[in-house]
């Protein structure tokens, strides 16, 4: 597919330069810098549900937190209220 967009021009001399080191076209360059990048890209959206997951421990503990709550609670008589 054909496309156009500005790329500022220090930056489009050094990808030049850079897919003329390794010999290969600029077009497969470019290609593969998008790839990388989305690919990282991708890695970083799941990197923070790993995150996450590292906290499940604290689903027991939050349970164990909330039965107690809901004990002492249960203990309570609405007439001690007024």
């Amino acid at each position: 597919m054909r496309t156009s967009f500005d790329i500022p021009d220090s930056l489009l001399q050094r990808a030049r330069a850079e897919a003329a080191e390794r010999g290969i076209p600029l077009r497969q360059l470019v290609c593969e810098a998008l790839t990388e990048k989305l690919r990282d890209s991708a890695r970083d959206d799941k990197r923070w549900m790993k995150s996450f997951g590292k906290l499940r421990s604290l689903y027991q503990e939050t349970a164990r937190i909330d039965r107690l709550i809901e004990a002492e609670f249960g203990q309570v008589e609405p007439e001690d209220w007024r």
